[in-house]
């Protein structure tokens, strides 16, 4: 049977596999250790396990409600609450999503227009701008500035104009490792004042702030929270990235827009799933101590890979570090890390690829969500590249 011969015009032409699953292919190729994509090597609770189990026993397998399980629902409300001081009606306000690229994308869907321009902080995770562009928005782009990834607002300022409909931030901040400070939320807020700008908060690294820091979520600025998605992920917080389930909070009017383009999308997600965490999130300390949890694991790969010659900021938030190769090589972020995939069996993602013009700052981003023995092995061999 002849194949369809028509033209295929792309929405998204410059578009190809992601470096994530680029990266990972090549690590399982070369049996390297894998710190490039962001996901654990280690298990989640057993407990969430069985309970996850136990629902499906229960019989608790068919359609959830479109916006989610209300006892999970409720259990993110009164999360957020505890959290931010800033209380969300479940019923309205709140939306259980198949993982948050799927949360992102419906927001963006929901809101951006043609013509419309959306403020995209670089370095930026991978999803924001195709799907900016598959709505017919326009991504303007504002780079992050070095070495430390703030923003500088005078030059947001200078970029928005009446055409701006959306600004997306992300805190922690993957892939460089860093937070928003309090008055970088005071300035986002100053800027958006009086103004029908709208925010998408990329929260999914919430629970993952070191050194005593505060995750300043727009939850906790009311003229903000009036404004905003909120965007954030249990795969992260419970270990379990392959179930994809995550979550949006927003005020009811911006719900109401998101539901519209959520329920043709997925209609609902993994029913015993969400029951399983509407009971696991009850004990607050399963995602309390997870920044302890994981300050513990970035202090250990920093300290094992010390007497290395790449140099580094520690990571902030997130379970990701960045280091510096430019006392090593002159190649190219790209080059190089396929080289220490090849010939060290270590993979790591190019910080470039988080540009739209490829910025190349010597720069690669290693994930440190892993065993003890993985980041032994890891820091082994990062300290021996010369």
């Amino acid at each position: 049977m002849p194949r369809f011969q028509g033209l295929v015009t792309s929405k998204l032409p410059a578009v190809g596999t992601t470096i994530f699953s680029v990266m990972s292919k090549l690590a399982m190729e070369n049996n390297a250790i894998n710190l490039s994509q962001g996901f654990p090597d280690f298990n989640c609770s057993e407990k969430l396990v069985e309970l996850v189990n136990q629902n499906m026993k229960k019989g608790n397998n068919q359609y959830a409600p479109m916006p989610g399980v209300p006892a999970l629902r409720e259990q993110i409300a009164e999360m957020i609450q505890d959290l931010y001081g800033t209380q969300y009606n479940p019923d309205t306000e709140i939306t259980v999503t198949a993982g948050a690229t799927q949360a992102i994308y419906t927001a963006i869907a929901a809101v951006v227009r043609e013509g419309d321009e959306v403020i995209v902080f670089e370095p930026a995770y991978d999803c924001y701008t195709p799907a900016i562009i598959v709505a017919g928005g326009k991504p303007v782009y504002v780079q992050l500035s070095q070495p430390d990834f703030s923003i500088d607002w005078l030059a947001v300022k200078k970029v928005m104009s009446h055409r701006t409909k959306l600004i997306i931030i992300n805190t922690p901040h993957n892939p460089s490792g860093t937070i928003l400070s309090d008055k970088d939320m005071q300035e986002l807020d100053k800027l958006t004042k009086d103004t029908d700008i709208m925010i998408l908060s990329d929260e999914v690294y919430e629970h993952m702030v070191f050194d005593n820091g505060i995750h300043q979520s727009v939850a906790r600025f009311p003229n903000l929270a009036d404004r905003s998605f909120l965007i954030s992920s249990f795969g992260k917080t419970v270990h379990t990235t392959g179930w994809k389930m995550a979550y949006v909070a927003a005020p009811e009017n911006l719900m109401t827009e998101f539901r519209k383009v959520h329920q043709y999308l997925v209609f609902s997600c993994n029913t015993p799933i969400q029951y399983a965490l509407a009971e696991y999130m009850k004990d607050k300390n399963n995602y309390l101590e997870l920044k302890s949890f994981y300050q513990q694991k970035r202090d250990q790969f920093i300290k094992l890979i010390s007497s290395s010659k790449f140099s580094f900021e520690q990571s902030t938030g997130t379970y990701f570090q960045l280091l510096n190769y430019s006392a090593i090589s002159d190649e190219k972020d790209t080059d190089f890390a396929i080289r220490l995939t090849k010939e060290f069996k270590i993979a790591s993602i190019p910080l470039s690829v988080f540009y739209h013009e490829n910025v190349d700052n010597r720069l690669l981003r290693f994930c440190f969500a892993k065993k003890e023995e993985t980041l032994e092995k890891a820091a082994e061999i990062l300290c021996k590249i010369s």
